[in-house]
């Protein structure tokens, strides 16, 4: 049996996980920093490293005990080295390597968004979880489409294999979540933005403000997305209205705006590549009206992590290292973090 330990500090969440034959989890562990973050309205980089120093042996500790496993019982280190935040991304490395080097056990280094990816990979164990949204994926789906949307990121990869990645195209801009986050507090909304809007928009009219959905019908940019035309048209729009303004009404135009290009161009890179099934991950996947749509308007099989998997966590990276583990990859002892590092 192969037991991985999954180690991510990428940003603001501290996260160790054990994995079991690469799917099975027996635990899952994240330290949230969000209060401490919600006063600046964003992550604040050097609290962040901070707090992961404070944090990082306590989650491992928790993540071992609730797994019940020992130091021996371990097949492998796998760390996020990449991309994220740099204080931050030491951290998670460094203590690895300390643990890996003391416990005499491999490392493996596992690219943060190919995590993402994988959190659609492992099996969700625990009690009263519903199941995952769409189709329970296995090697006979490559190739898939995979649509990665989070605070920082916004891509569409086909993923032909383990391991294999090519990118069709990503934001020339602002990611999704980080659009999120800008309109929110554009529209006086706490941090995180996602939820935020999520929860203001629940109340609003979807129809009310026409905003645009920029490249959508772009031939020389069919798989790039670019969201900073949006923010400022809500920016506009929010400047011209009486006050109050609607906010409601503002949050459910822009979320149906991103949701839109999202499931879109997904929809179009999926035809066009021949994929036999589409992966949608990362934080902003959690969105119920991103969910809604793809149920909606999504024809091939789809498969969507459970929320709470969706955001930052270990169990994704215990699962991709299980795989590059598997490949014979290991990391040496002078690995280091690469804070804008890439995946094809």
């Amino acid at each position: 049996m192969s037991l991985i330990l999954g180690i991510e500090t990428s940003c603001d969440e501290t996260a160790a996980a054990v994995l079991a034959d690469g799917r099975r989890l027996l635990s899952n562990v994240v330290a949230s920093q969000i209060e401490l973050h919600r006063r600046y309205g964003g992550v604040f980089p050097e609290v962040a490293s901070r707090q992961h120093v404070l944090s990082i042996l306590p989650v491992i500790s928790q993540a071992m005990e609730e797994a019940g496993v020992g130091w021996d019982d371990l097949t492998a280190i796998a760390v996020t080295y990449g991309p994220g935040l740099a204080g931050s991304l030491l951290v998670g490395v460094n203590t690895a390597k300390g643990i890996a080097l003391g416990r005499d056990l491999p490392l493996v280094a596992v690219n943060h968004l190919e995590g993402h990816i994988y959190s659609n990979w492992v099996d969700p164990v625990r009690p009263g979880d519903p199941p995952y949204q769409g189709a329970r994926l296995s090697e006979a789906d490559f190739p898939l489409l995979v649509l990665v949307a989070s605070g920082g990121h916004t891509e569409l990869l086909v993923m032909h294999d383990h391991g294999r990645y090519e990118r069709l195209g990503g934001t020339l801009d602002d990611a999704a979540g980080e659009a999120f986050d800008k309109v929110a507090r554009l529209l006086g909304l706490p941090y995180p933005g996602g939820p935020a809007i999520q929860q203001a928009a629940e109340g609003g009219d979807p129809e009310r403000f026409p905003l645009p959905r920029a490249l959508l019908n772009a031939p020389e940019h069919r798989f790039d997305f670019s969201f900073s035309g949006l923010k400022t048209a809500v920016l506009r729009l929010a400047r011209e209205l009486s006050d109050p303004v609607p906010v409601a009404d503002v949050a459910a135009s822009f979320q149906a705006a991103v949701v839109d290009v999202l499931v879109s161009k997904t929809i179009q890179a999926a035809e066009a590549c021949g994929a036999r099934h589409v992966c949608v991950c990362g934080g902003v996947a959690a969105n119920r009206a991103l969910r809604a749509e793809l149920r909606k308007r999504m024809t091939l099989p789809y498969s969507i992590p459970p929320i709470w998997l969706c955001t930052d966590n270990a169990a994704m990276i215990a699962c991709a290292g299980h795989y590059r583990f598997q490949a014979g990859e290991r990391a040496g002892w002078d690995l280091d973090v690469i804070a804008s590092a890439r995946l094809a």
